[in-house]
């Protein structure tokens, strides 16, 4: 047990000199500061004329949240870089080792394979934990400028970004170890990422299935977590897959292995992730930690609905790129979702885009049957959706109370010295921070 804590030990620093003298990842580093500094400043300067600066008009502010306004386009420079500068640092970790001969000597420590490629994630995620203090750096900024900070939402998007880097670093893994060539490795990750663009954007004009594949794609998962909504089976989904890419990794990693049993051994392991992926997307638990409860229903009215013990059947006649369904499916149908997890909703259209079913006289009909009791709306917005449920249930809708309106936090204040920080201080201290360790390292 000693020998192997002691290899284990060896391993870890050995990795992380690897990753330290990567360049990948110092480009990494300096790319973040200006990626986030555009998106942060922008924000900052969009929330500020909404908030009423120069002369704007004053109030809009109110309906604004710092979750929406600043923190997802801060993080997006996140998911940019995961998708296009992090599975080039995780390559370079990963097939460096097969290319250099480091693999042979790595056998003869006594290390699983396994161990092997999670510590090479391990390290990867601190590499990346690392890159995101630039947009912590925006989030001390935001908040020496006045503005309000909601913990819980922040986690959220934190979380969120954490797990895309994760879905990155096992994917860019497992590519590595299948192909015999970085550059090969490379576009196997980019054309994955590639592939769930697609899929969402199949998913968006066609709906049904596509839709419920496309909500498990990264994208999705991180814009879900940037509004706010934590969903245990997403999580769930991207845990099993980070777990399934970092194996079929250590499955090609071992040495001296027939390529008909590694064959094999990944087939079994796609088939155990399949089921694996299948069983937590039936988890239908999430949690709203945005602070407006973006994501949510009012309480009273979710308690009202939470008393319904009928089924309930929703029938929409929009098609899926008709502006009118996405509106019904964010504002209502996803809320209510969360509180009626059974619900059943059915989209029936003859075309993808709906203009030429205008003509249609059931087009745009949304149908609801409620044990049995059947009513029709063409009214999208939550409050309409609330009505007709309301009115098959027979119950009276309660009351509205102005003290559970979120106002927002309305800042007129311009991104004082962010151009200086992330422009300015980050690409310098990157620059000598890897020219320390450089010095070091000679």
């Amino acid at each position: 047990m000693r020998s192997r804590s002691l290899a284990w030990r060896w391993l870890l620093a050995k990795e992380w000199r690897d990753l330290v003298a990567s360049r990948s990842w110092w480009l990494l580093l300096g790319a973040m500061g200006p990626l986030v500094g555009v998106s942060f400043i922008s924000a900052v300067h969009t929330y500020a004329e909404a908030s009423g600066l120069n002369g704007t008009t004053a109030g809009v502010g109110e309906a604004f949240a710092p979750l929406v306004g600043i923190w997802a386009p801060t993080f997006s420079a996140c998911e940019l870089a995961a998708a296009f500068l992090l599975p080039f640092v995780a390559i370079r970790l990963v097939a460096g080792d097969r290319l250099n001969g480091v693999l042979t000597i790595e056998s003869q420590q006594g290390c699983w394979s396994i161990t092997r490629l999670g510590t090479k994630a391990l390290v990867l995620g601190a590499g990346w934990l690392v890159a995101s203090l630039a947009p912590l750096l925006a989030v001390a900024l935001w908040s020496s400028y006045g503005g309000v900070v909601y913990p819980p939402e922040l986690v959220s998007v934190m979380v969120g970004h954490l797990l895309n880097a994760g879905l990155t670093i096992s994917l860019a893994a497992a590519a590595s170890s299948v192909a015999r060539h970085p550059s090969t490795a490379a576009i196997l990750t980019l054309g994955v990422t590639v592939g769930t663009w697609i899929l969402n954007f199949i998913a968006a004009v066609q709906g049904g299935w596509w839709e419920r594949a496309a909500g498990f794609t990264p994208t999705a998962m991180v814009d879900q977590f940037q509004h706010g909504l934590v969903r245990l089976d997403a999580t769930l989904v991207a845990v099993v897959l980070i777990a399934s890419g970092l194996g079929l990794a250590a499955i090609w990693f071992r040495t001296g292995m027939s390529e008909r049993r590694r064959a094999a051994e990944s087939v079994a392991l796609g088939l155990v992730g399949v089921v694996a992926v299948l069983l937590a997307s039936l988890s239908t638990l999430s949690w709203d930690l945005s602070e407006a409860r973006a994501n949510s229903f009012p309480v009273v009215d979710e308690t009202a609905i939470r008393s319904i013990t009928a089924p309930l059947r929703i029938e929409v006649h929009l098609a899926p790129e008709d502006p009118r369904r996405v509106d019904l499916d964010r504002r209502a149908l996803r809320k209510l979702k969360r509180v009626l997890p059974s619900v059943d909703v059915r989209y029936i259209s003859a075309t993808s885009i709906g203009l030429f079913e205008q003509t249609n006289p059931q087009y745009g009909e949304i149908w609801y049957d409620l044990g049995g009791r059947r009513a029709m709306s063409r009214v999208t917005t939550a409050d309409g959706v609330l009505e007709a449920i309301y009115d098959l249930a027979r119950i009276t809708p309660p009351a509205e109370s102005d003290e559970a309106l979120f106002r927002g936090h309305p800042l007129a204040v311009p991104p004082r010295g962010a151009n200086w920080v992330f422009y300015g201080l980050w690409p310098v201290a990157v620059v000598a921070a890897g020219w320390f360790v450089h010095r070091r390292r000679v």
